[in-house]
Parts: C-alpha cells; sequence; structure tokens
C-alpha cells in the first residue's frame, strides 16, 4: 500500500516484527469481514495465512492480538485517518454528475452508561461508486451542521449533485457547495 509509506511508524524500531503494511492491511481485512476485536483480527490472518503470504511480506508471521492492540494504540489517529481517506479516494471514481448523499447518523451501540449522548457521524455516500467516500465525527456538543462543511471541504467533486436533508438546509453549506463548482439539493420539510 503505497498510501502508508508516508505514514510515521510509531513502534521502536528493535521492536518492529511486523511490517507497518502488514499490520494494516491484515487489520483492515479482518474488519472488513467482521472482526470485532483484536483477537478476532488475530484470528482472521491465521485463517487466510496462505493468502495473506501472496500480497503481504509477512517475515515473522501474523501479528498476534497484542501486537494488533499495541500497534493501534500508539498510531497518531489523525495521520491514519489521512492516509486512510486518501487511500480511499484513490479508489474511487470521479464522476462529473455523481450524486452525493450526505447524512448524519447515530452510531448503534456508541451509547455509554450514564451518558446521553451517543456518538455521532455525518457521511458522504457516492451513488456511482456504491460507497461511503468520506466521513467525519461530529463533536460532541455540536450538530451534524458544524461537521458537514468540514466533509464538504474534503471531498466535493467538481460538476457533482450534492443531496442533504434539512438539517444542511444552511445559507453557508450551499454557498460552499456552489464554492466547489457543484450543484445541491437541499430537502425542506
Amino acid at each position: 500500500m503505497v498510501y502508508l509509506s508516508n505514514m510515521k511508524d510509531p513502534r521502536i524500531d528493535r521492536k518492529k516484527l511486523h511490517l507497518l503494511e502488514d499490520v494494516v492491511f491484515i487489520t483492515i481485512a479482518a474488519v472488513l469481514s467482521g472482526a470485532k476485536s483484536w483477537n478476532e483480527i488475530e484470528e482472521y490472518g491465521n485463517q487466510k495465512k496462505d493468502w495473506l503470504k501472496t500480497i503481504l511480506a509477512l517475515p515473522n508471521g501474523i501479528p498476534s492480538h497484542d501486537t494488533f492492540n499495541r500497534f493501534f494504540a500508539a498510531l497518531d489517529p489523525q495521520e491514519f485517518e489521512t492516509v486512510f481517506s486518501n487511500w480511499v479516494k484513490s479508489l474511487t471514481k470521479k464522476y462529473p454528475s455523481d450524486v452525493v448523499a450526505i447524512d448524519g447518523k447515530t452510531l448503534r451501540g456508541s451509547r455509554k452508561k450514564g451518558f446521553n449522548s451517543a456518538t455521532q457521524i455525518v457521511s458522504a455516500w457516492s451513488n456511482a461508486n456504491k460507497m461511503v467516500i468520506g466521513q467525519v465525527k461530529v463533536d460532541e456538543k455540536s450538530n451534524e451542521i458544524t461537521a458537514i462543511p468540514e466533509l464538504l471541504n474534503a471531498l466535493l467533486f467538481e460538476g457533482c449533485i450534492i443531496t442533504i436533508d434539512a438539517m444542511g438546509c444552511q445559507k453557508e453549506i450551499a454557498k460552499t457547495i456552489r464554492a466547489k463548482k457543484a450543484e445541491y439539493i437541499l430537502a425542506v420539510k
């Protein structure tokens, strides 16, 4: 993965038994396959070891669940988000009349005991690519209105049609879309 080559490896050199690219690739593949814990990611790696050897170096085999855990605990999340977003952008084709739906959702199961708020995200779905092309977490003491411009600035393609529900019916959001040379459909209730 070329995009990972610019990412800073948070590990101490003498502790690097597994390549950064191998650890990240196995994790992404495992999570996309339904893994929900470090143990399940290790189990996925062991089950798919023969296939993984055809595309990864794996100089010391499959990392342990503790290795996955330590690696991602030390990783700079913002740097990883930037690298991951750039990789996803490279996978998407730019269609001049693509319809990109922007919507906010509350993540199921994210409400913690004793707290009223749950994690909310705003995502952009590309109809032409049939995939989410970007997401932004909504700050705890805010709402979608503050997260939508951040997502728009990161993702908008010239000539796209952006759809947003009533929450996004804001003059500044419409101005941001037009400044990026895109069209918009804002739903009003």
